[in-house]
């Protein structure tokens, strides 16, 4: 066989293990339901707001996503805990969703700043992901001021240096 010929028979069996990935990128790409669901996974959202989803993130089942979390962040702001996204994002409309996140200021350690950078579409996405995955679980614990003593486990951010 002319070697041209088995370069190019081999650069094709090459590609056809990547073409699944091509197509869950143009689902992502053009679908806002895929869209959104890639958006919670890159962005880290499950990361805080599932619970057990950054020590094994391939073992959470979906459909536990976004739940709310019993485990705190606390530091000089307090203690904070990852909300229920499923039941909270029930209570608003996806206009209202968008000015939220145009104008997030929450507490540490969600980045805030992302949601304000986000641009529209990535917002509906994730709005309309969360929306699609629909109410479960329960309230996540109240934030605990500084000084409170928070109930079960935490994680503690120390306070930055003095000037």
């Amino acid at each position: 066989m002319p070697s041209f010929l088995r370069v190019g028979a081999l650069s094709g069996c090459l590609c056809l293990p990547f073409h699944p990935l091509c197509s869950i990128a143009l689902a992502a790409d053009t679908d806002p339901l895929q869209r959104g669901r890639y958006l919670v996974q890159v962005a880290g959202c499950n990361d805080c707001h599932t619970a057990g989803y950054i020590l094994a993130p391939d073992k959470v089942p979906e459909s536990t996503w976004l739940t709310g979390d019993q485990l705190g962040w606390s530091g000089p702001w307090g203690t904070t805990y990852a909300s229920n996204l499923r039941l909270a994002m029930q209570a608003y409309d996806e206009e209202q969703w968008l000015a939220i996140a145009r104008q997030a200021n929450f507490r540490p350690p969600m980045p805030s700043h992302t949601l304000r950078i986000m641009d529209e579409a990535d917002l509906r996405g994730i709005y309309r992901y969360i929306r699609h995955l629909g109410a479960a679980g329960n309230r996540a614990p109240d934030y605990v001021p500084p000084g409170g003593t928070p109930r079960g486990p935490v994680v503690v951010f120390p306070s930055p240096p003095a000037p």
